[in-house]
């Protein structure tokens, strides 16, 4: 109880803020690949490249949003990049060609970029170190539940076939824009020493030569991003344009909520049983979980089917992402932690090239070729597999090789 008196009302803030941005986000662009498809008669492939393209400028966009949070601090940032996040949302109501269409999503990206490492440095600024843990696990539940609550508004506002909920998710971005501005001016910050280091990709790529662990692991999850990135992409193109489905955009929505049900429930006892086990060795069973999950939507013939791939293919997600970022803190030597963790935004490349690889595999073999689409699509997800294995393998030699060290030193 004295932990939750003792947070800070702008991080009771940024946490409610998340909970019903992240509403507002999901029960609007989840459903874009459909919109375009459907409405605007745009192709799978193209489809793809504007979803893809919000994720490919976030990976490199967020080193100069971390960074730039650092050097003028979090206020600045966040009020700057969700202002023109609002214009964006706004942008989608009224976007006709397809060339608007990527612009608004890739400035999405570089909203997202900018504002939500801002925010989570915020939370940590304002957080004492024993309590960050629950913080931290407090956004990332409010994160799920407006994930999970969004899909289903958007599908009453009839999201796949017009654009407003996009003016909806303006309206809520506008709204947290005002609460945000009310507290910053209320509450003045800790002041945070200012630095002029920025974390460069050129410096980014000068760490992945040098450290081969790295890179491996950077390939391997780029491969595992990829496999997850066709729940949002590709899934939803293929429920709402197959043959075989009558409802596929309510079974989208359905699938979406489920989704983030599953993480809520399912992320303390997958944490539970990942402490058994290495954090690497967690991240290849999610991997090839999601790969199962991802050959299981080929074949889904009715709902139930679906939920249960869902279900499985979330456990997968789970195991990935929860144990990740530990891994990455377990290899970084202490003075390089920041580099590390922004060479590890590369990993984001996959979930570039996953939407457009399944857009490129609908157009060519067909909406009703779920099957053959799928499990190819598994199949490029569970080559992140081998790499990572080639990594445990070479921190077992060392830590074996290290063993004879000391042994001889003894």
């Amino acid at each position: 109880m004295n932990n939750v008196k003792s947070i800070h009302p702008l991080v009771i803030n940024v946490i409610i803020g998340t909970l019903f941005a992240r509403l507002a986000t999901s029960m609007s662009m989840p459903f874009l690949a459909i919109y375009l498809t459907t409405v605007k008669q745009v192709s799978p492939v193209i489809a793809g490249a504007i979803i893809g393209t919000s994720v490919l400028v976030g990976v490199f966009a967020g080193f100069i949003g971390g960074n730039l949070s650092d050097r003028y601090g979090r206020r600045k940032i966040m009020m700057s990049s969700i202002v023109i996040w609002t214009f964006v949302f706004i942008g989608f109501v009224f976007a006709d060609a397809v060339w608007i269409f990527f612009i608004l999503n890739a400035l999405n990206g570089i909203c997202r970029a900018f504002f939500e490492p801002a925010s989570r440095a915020l939370l940590s600024d304002l957080t004492k170190q024993e309590n960050r843990l629950m913080i931290f696990n407090l956004r990332y539940a409010a994160i799920n539940v407006g994930v999970a609550i969004g899909p289903f508004i958007g599908l009453q506002l009839g999201t796949a076939k017009s654009t407003t909920p996009f003016l909806v998710a303006a309206f809520v971005y506008v709204a947290y824009t005002v609460s945000l501005l009310i507290q910053f001016n209320k509450y003045q910050l800790p002041e945070r020493p200012v630095t002029k280091e920025t974390v460069t990709i050129s410096k980014a790529f000068r760490v992945l030569r040098k450290d081969t662990i790295l890179l491996l692991v950077i390939l391997g999850i780029i491969f595992n991003n990829s496999g997850y990135a066709h729940f949002s992409s590709t899934l939803s193109q293929y429920l709402a344009n197959a043959a075989v489905f009558e409802n596929g955009v309510e079974l989208f929505s359905y699938a979406l909520m489920l989704n983030a049900v599953t993480v809520l429930l399912v992320q303390y006892p997958v944490t539970c049983v990942a402490k058994k086990y290495s954090s690497l060795t967690c991240i290849m069973v999610g991997g090839i979980t999601v790969s199962l999950g991802l050959i299981g939507y080929g074949f889904v013939q009715e709902s139930w089917m679906l939920y249960a791939f869902t279900i499985l293919f979330t456990i997968g997600e789970v195991f990935m992402f929860s144990m990740t970022d530990v891994f990455l803190d377990e290899l970084a030597p202490a003075h390089l932690k920041g580099t590390y963790f922004g060479a590890m935004s590369f990993s984001g490349l996959g979930g570039v090239l996953g939407p457009w690889l399944g857009g490129a595999l609908l157009s060519h073999y067909g909406y009703n070729s779920g099957n053959i689409v799928f499990i190819l699509l598994a199949g490029v997800c569970a080559l992140g597999f081998p790499f990572l294995l080639f990594v445990h393998i070479l921190l077992r030699s060392q830590e074996k090789t290290g063993k004879k060290d000391a042994e001889l030193h003894a």
